[in-house]
């Protein structure tokens, strides 16, 4: 595993000897959120979120690097010791290419953003802040809060995205989560998910 090698030697992994070629050549925005687990049907609690919006590096390198940045890097929280492998989940997000909605009129964007499907990246000359697919769904927030949060998370005021100089930007994300510390690995449907809000909110 990229964290345990790295917190044990410092050292960066190699990708193992099986990995798929197509990993190689891929290149996607990558997101490693750690969460220290709580059970399997509770949410975990944050324990280091870090990844890359755009294809920096190809998606097998993008995954060992966020990971391992996740851990020791989130300025949020000290670097990860060794003994907590054991108490943490990891999860990664593999994104699509950013879509910048279209500006001008943007009290249509609440009706553009799909909960359960979209992240967003608020922008705004210096300040950015992205938001994950999962997020809105775990808090089940509708998309008028997304926007509101993904604004705060830029650290610009709620309603920035009304601003015509603000970028709205949106993505897709492909999500692959260990169900238990060191355990299997499932790919989570957002929209099955979200069916939870739904019925609690009737």
């Amino acid at each position: 595993m990229a964290v345990e090698e790295y917190l044990r030697s410092g050292k960066v992994i190699q990708a193992p000897s099986d990995t798929p070629s197509r990993l190689f050549k891929d290149k996607y925005g990558v997101f490693t959120t750690i969460e220290i687990f709580m059970g399997r049907d509770r949410r975990g609690e944050l324990r280091g979120c870090i990844g890359f919006p755009q294809a920096v590096y190809n998606t097998v390198n993008g995954v060992i690097r966020s990971a391992i940045a996740a851990a020791v890097e989130d300025p949020r929280f000290e670097p990860m010791r060794i003994e907590e492998l054991s108490r943490v989940t990891f999860e990664v997000s593999i994104l699509s290419p950013l879509e910048l909605l279209e500006p001008g009129n943007p009290r249509n964007y609440p009706e553009k953003i799909i909960v359960g499907r979209h992240g967003i990246v608020i922008q705004k000359g210096y300040y950015s802040g992205l938001l994950l697919p999962q997020v809105p769904v775990e808090y089940c927030w509708d998309s008028l809060t997304f926007l509101n949060e993904g604004c705060t998370k830029a650290f610009l005021p709620p309603d920035c995205w009304l601003d015509e100089d603000t970028s709205v930007l949106i993505y897709e994300a492909q999500i692959f989560k260990e169900v238990e510390p060191n355990g299997e690995v499932a790919e989570r449907d957002l929209m099955e998910e979200l069916k939870v809000c739904k019925n609690t909110n009737h």
